[in-house]
This record gives C-alpha cells, structure tokens and sequence, in this order.
C-alpha cells in the first residue's frame, strides 16, 4: 500500500509556518529590552519592513492583517517562550500574562525543583524580573508559576 503523495499546498503551508517560527527563535534577543512588549513591537517592525512594509501605521496593521491572529499568536508564544533541553524546563514569559510558567519537559518532581528553576532564569535573563521569593511561587499540578516582579498582587 503506498502512502498518498501529499497535498503541495499543506506542505507549502507547513515550510512557511516552520521558517516564520525558526526567524523569531533566531531573532528574539535581537530587540532590547527582552522580555518586554517593546521588544516584541520591534520585532514585528522589523519583520514587516524586511516584507517590504511601510514603517506607518497602515503598513504595520496590513502586515499584522495579513499575518493573521492565530498565526501572529503562535509567533508571540515562541517570541516568549524559551527551552532549555539540559535542565528539561520550558518557560513561557509573556509580559501580558499575570505570570511566568515554568513547565517540566522531564520527570515533574525530578525537575520542577527551585534550583533548577533558579539556574534557567538566571540562563534566559530573567532573572531580575520575577518575584525572587520562593515561598510566593506557586507549584501547581505540573507547572510551577512565578509573578512578575514589577506587578502588584
């Protein structure tokens, strides 16, 4: 039985959603300050105008417009979210979200441990950013939350 050949248009599809996700990942700390909206807001600028873009306000919405929102949402998540493979933890930093999750990618208990948390992110920079208290960060079922230092609550 051969396998079907597949559709021209889904891989095409599939080749330009992995590249758009490899360009952010190769280019996300390429706009001070990280972890910041300002440094997503450059990012996109940069990415339109490389498109050919306008730098106005009518070229970024057209660009924004013709990314679409689920496509630019994926993008954001890996604009802001880091893996780090050797302590198996995956952080997901958003600055418009109320905090920083902490996710295992290995055993939960095994990994999901301060020191490990405290080594990834001191690694990705964010380390003066969260709360650094312990005791307010909150270990729920299979992730660990961090609040932003520079919130209230």
């Amino acid at each position: 039985m051969t396998t079907p050949s597949p559709d021209p248009v889904a891989l095409q599809a599939t080749l330009v959603d992995f590249a758009l996700a490899e360009l952010v990942r190769q280019h996300r700390e390429s706009f001070p300050p990280l972890w910041s909206q300002e440094s997503w807001a450059k990012l996109l600028i940069w990415l339109a105008l490389n498109c050919g873009c306008s730098g106005d306000e009518a070229g970024l919405k057209a660009f924004a417009e013709a990314i679409g929102a689920m496509q630019m949402g994926r993008l954001r998540r890996v604009f802001f979210e880091r893996e780090l493979g050797d302590l198996e933890l995956q952080l997901m930093a958003d600055p418009a979200e109320q905090q920083v999750l902490v996710l295992p990618q290995g055993p939960v208990d095994a990994v999901l441990n301060p020191a490990s948390i405290a080594v990834a992110l001191q690694r990705v920079g964010l380390q003066d950013q969260v709360v650094t208290d312990q005791n307010r960060w909150q270990r729920l079922d299979a992730l660990v939350a961090l609040p932003w230092a520079n919130r209230q609550g």
